[in-house]
């Protein structure tokens, strides 16, 4: 896509289009509202010469509103100097507006991005005259809004002078950004390369949420992702995945690349089959050569991409938004911290209330558990006053973190605040009990261990294919697993109840529960036999090991659902524990085992374990004392990351 338009050419087949900058701005009355193309399509030399007329003419025109949906750096006309002719109004906060919005010097307009066209039709809000850019005119006259439609194309259409910068850098894209000439007052020529947005490389805390988000996305699946490092490492992770589907409001380098490599191809999406669909596009300039009179990419209008009744008639409709903040009630806001305004409402809830109305979608919200500078968690109480809620309650189905995803569908605001504490940053972890606990979030009573022994053990979680050709997770108990265990308890016979804690006991109150998922990994060790069941998880087993220091071993419990016993289950776990044991520098494992309990005896003899009679008492005494390696200490033997 090499620049081509011509001046000379223009004016020969447009007389009447081209003018004067000083002429075409001219038309701009006082207290017009101007608007300016979206992001990356910014016509910046219109906006540099309209800056230079008012500058040689500073009483052309006064409070004149620019209005914008977002901004990518080129907004000279937020200066104060200029605050007699220009006042800015955007739909969405960017980074070299944000100040001036919060001093008071220009405006926000909150609004669901696929609202504001309606504003336009309606009349609510005016516009006099349309700053765009454009491609050169076809030979049947029409040019393409190329990476900015969006609001552009509703702005064009109830403009009363339109004013385009015809630049041949621009991409020429299929969809809705046609515009024929025509529908152009004046058109300026000018070619100049198309502002880009350039990419912080991920860092591992990226890398990490990225991982466990694409763990979420299945091959079929339509995605929605914004811009930035997360989103960007989330893209990167679904290298190994197959037949995705793009519908979209940003597309971004890291769609782009998927869509290189072959992992989007859109065969599998319910609408627009074959087509990534998106409203605008904000990357590099190797995407806007991707993206440049390809079929099978389509740039649609945003009342389109982002109506929910559109989004949500995708199957595996998968959303994937970040939050400045989440509190533990699930509420997040993407567009202020308290009352300073950040950002904006933007098309985070178009998406994500339509992924929860698709059939089997999904919507994922993925954020850092920490501030940039590690200073603030940003998982919260309460959301700060002033806030403003960009996502209720019930918007989210998973919540992302560097620490792990907690589900929040259907659960209540105790089992909320304790998933999303779990995924918290660990030196915020207390402070959040405590505050759950005086806020009544959480029980009263609710135990944690403070340092080392309380950080989740992420790396420990691991699969297994029991011989039976079951798959298993096992993992580690976090402290947000009681009413899981609860219900897995409680699903067990009285039989297998009592062989578990050898008593008649059938009750498992709080009291009882907490113990097993409030776990010092330094002392002991809880592993979970996990199996999904409705985008949530099913317990199907569960081992259970405490050190005893005066011997340095450890007492193991194990107990499976009876629906999965003889299914290798119990094998597995032990297999695991044993394994886990050994690397904590352990010198062996015992066991209490009643007599009647065969099969549990039958798998710890196979790994190893030594019965002693129990005929008399009804109750075996198993143990398996470790081999100790030449010169290797009981400490010494290849501690696992975590312990």
């Amino acid at each position: 896509m090499e620049p081509s338009a011509n001046l000379e050419g223009l004016r020969t087949r447009y007389p009447n289009k081209i003018a004067s900058e000083r002429t075409v701005f001219r038309h701009i009355r006082r207290g017009a509202r101007i608007f300016v193309g979206t992001g990356c399509g910014e016509p910046q030399y219109l906006i540099d010469s309209l800056i230079h007329f008012v500058q040689a003419h500073p009483k052309a025109f006064y409070d004149a509103e620019v209005l914008h949906l977002w901004t990518l750096g080129v907004a000279p006309y937020t200066d104060e100097k200029f605050t007699r002719n220009f006042r800015h109004n955007s739909f969405f906060v960017g980074n070299s507006t944000r100040d001036a919005v919060n001093k008071g010097l220009a405006d926000y307009t909150p609004i669901f991005l696929s609202q504001v066209p309606n504003l336009f039709t309606r009349g609510l809000v005016t516009v006099d005259v349309a700053l765009i850019q454009v491609s050169p005119p076809d030979e049947h006259g029409y040019m393409s809004l190329g990476v900015s439609v969006d609001i552009t194309k509703a702005a064009i259409e109830h403009a009363s002078v339109v004013i385009a910068q015809v630049n041949a850098y621009m991409p020429r894209v299929h969809g809705d950004g046609f515009v024929h000439i025509d529908e152009v007052d004046f058109i300026l020529p000018r070619d100049e390369p198309i502002l880009e947005l350039r990419r912080t490389p991920p860092d591992e805390t990226a890398q990490q949420i990225g991982r466990y988000v694409a763990s979420l996305i299945r091959d079929g699946d339509t995605v929605q992702v914004g811009y930035g490092r997360i989103p960007d490492a989330i893209m990167s992770c679904l290298d190994g995945k197959n037949h995705i589907g793009v519908h979209t409001e940003l597309l971004s380098d890291g769609l782009v690349e998927l869509l290189r490599q072959g992992v989007v191809d859109n065969t599998g999406k319910t609408i627009n089959r074959g087509k990534s669909v998106a409203a605008f596009c904000m990357g590099s300039k190797a995407t806007y050569a991707y993206i440049h009179d390809n079929p099978s990419i389509q740039f649609r209008t945003i009342e389109y991409t982002n109506s929910t009744l559109i989004i949500a008639q995708h199957r595996n409709m998968v959303a994937i938004n970040s939050a400045l903040e989440i509190d533990l009630t699930g509420q997040s806001t993407a567009e202020s911290l308290g009352k300073l305004f950040y950002s904006g409402i933007g098309g985070q809830a178009d998406f994500m209330r339509g992924a929860i109305i698709a059939p089997n979608g999904k919507s994922i919200l993925a954020l850092q558990s920490t501030s940039d500078d590690g200073e603030s968690s940003r998982i919260v109480p309460f959301l700060k006053e002033g806030a403003g809620v960009t996502l209720v309650r019930g918007d989210i189905h998973y919540v992302v973190t560097e620490y792990g995803i907690a589900y929040l569908h259907g659960k209540n605001i105790r089992e909320r605040a304790m998933q999303l504490i779990s995924i918290a940053h660990p030196k915020f972890q207390p402070w959040l009990i405590e505050e759950a606990r005086r806020l009544n979030l959480i029980y009263r009573d609710q135990a944690y261990i403070q340092g080392k022994g309380g950080e989740y053990p992420e790396d420990l979680v691991t699969y297994r294919t029991t011989r039976t050709g079951l798959e298993v997770m096992l993992r580690p108990v976090k402290i947000s697993d009681e009413p899981l265990l609860k219900d897995f308890f409680y699903s067990l016979s009285d039989t297998s109840l009592y062989r578990r804690f050898m008593s008649a006991r059938k009750d498992m109150p709080h009291e009882r529960l907490q113990p097993l998922v409030v776990v010092d990994y330094t002392r002991e060790m809880a592993i979970l036999a996990v199996r999904p069941k409705d985008r949530a998880e099913e317990v199907i087993g569960l081992a259970h090991y405490y050190i005893d220091d005066a011997s340095h071993t450890a007492e193991l419990a194990v107990v499976v659902a009876d629906a999965f016993q003889e299914k290798g289950v119990g094998t597995e776990l032990v297999s695991y524990t044993i394994y886990l044991a050994k690397h904590q520098g352990l010198l062996g494992l015992t066991a209490e085992v009643l007599a009647d309990n065969r099969a549990m005896l039958k798998i710890l003899e196979r790994a190893g374990f030594q019965a002693q009679d129990g005929s008399q008492t009804g109750t075996y005494t198993v143990k398996l004392v470790f081999q100790r390696e030449t010169g290797e200490g009981p400490g010494e033997r290849g501690r696992s990351p975590g312990f």
